[in-house]
């Protein structure tokens, strides 16, 4: 189904015949998108189709406009073709690389830092915020509309990272990624890019440090002082820990919800564990906080 759905958006974007047109193989990871390399007289392209309901979350004109917004940074590879803001079929030119989750993210500190520097330091004018709050909330509301219910462990360490919102809503915004885990930076071998677009907005610049640590917080924290260039204050390492804290509610939600729309069969994943296990890293992270 998806290698006929490459084969005729590409024939039809390219004008070419979908003989033309050689699906060569599935990009690995991802849990949201399917991404496809293929091939068209030599030429290689990658083929993204938005994953099921990836809609509820992603807004793809959004998408876009950060795309466009970033060109000049050069920061993603400018490798965006086309993309469909209708069904988020996307078309990048294909780049060769490693993303740094497959190799050692701990080596790679300098080169992350520079490139949040430039999107950071950019003075570039966003008219979206990432509006992590009101994003939260829609984001439960799906899980609702679903026919979930939270469990108390849920609101329990929500409330207490609300205790700190005022102050988290205060922080001055610049432009971020969102979504800066290892995973989307790609060592091309000329340099670093970052990939996946689909979240940038205004927000504080310690989200995007907080998003190193996806997979392991300590990443987060061993980029910090990196990207400082000096030993973080205690302000900004409490920031840190409770914007961590708050990705693992946000995607808890997330999980929540593909687990009650059966992805976790599609996929071979258990969301249910997933989102379970997030609750315990938001404990744990909320901890660390008061422990600072």
């Amino acid at each position: 189904m998806h290698h006929t759905i490459v084969k005729e958006q590409l024939s039809d974007y390219f004008k070419v015949s979908p003989d033309e047109v050689i699906v060569i193989d599935r990009l690995k990871g991802g849990m949201s998108n399917s991404n496809y390399i293929a091939s068209i007289h030599h030429q290689l392209y990658t083929f993204r189709i938005p994953g099921k309901n990836a809609f509820v979350f992603v807004n793809r004109q959004l998408e876009q406009y950060i795309l466009e917004l970033i060109r000049p940074l050069q920061i993603d590879g400018n490798a965006l073709i086309h993309m469909s803001v209708e069904n988020g079929y996307k078309i990048s030119r294909y780049m060769e690389g490693t993303p740094l989750m497959q190799l050692v993210p701990a080596d790679y500190y300098e080169e992350v830092a520079s490139l949040l520097h430039q999107l950071h330091d950019s003075t570039l004018e966003c008219i979206y915020d990432y509006a992590p709050f009101e994003r939260l909330a829609n984001y439960e509301q799906l899980v609702h509309e679903v026919g979930l219910a939270h469990e108390a462990t849920y609101y329990e360490i929500r409330d207490k990272f609300f205790s700190q919102k005022v102050r988290l809503q205060q922080v001055l915004k610049v432009l971020c990624h969102n979504d800066s885990q290892p995973s989307n930076f790609i060592d091309t071998g000329d340099k670093v890019v970052l990939v996946d677009w689909e979240f940038g907005g205004n927000n504080d610049y310690l989200y995007d440090i907080a998003c190193y640590g996806n997979f392991d917080f300590n990443l987060a924290l061993g980029l910090l002082p990196v990207y400082l260039d000096r030993n973080p204050t205690k302000d900004e390492l409490e920031r840190l820990y409770l914007w961590r804290t708050f990705q693992c509610l946000q995607w808890h939600n997330v999980a929540l919800y593909k687990e009650a729309i059966g992805l976790s069969a599609e996929l071979h994943l258990d969301f249910k564990q997933i989102a379970t296990n997030y609750i315990i890293k938001a404990n744990a992270l909320f901890e660390g906080y008061l422990h600072l």
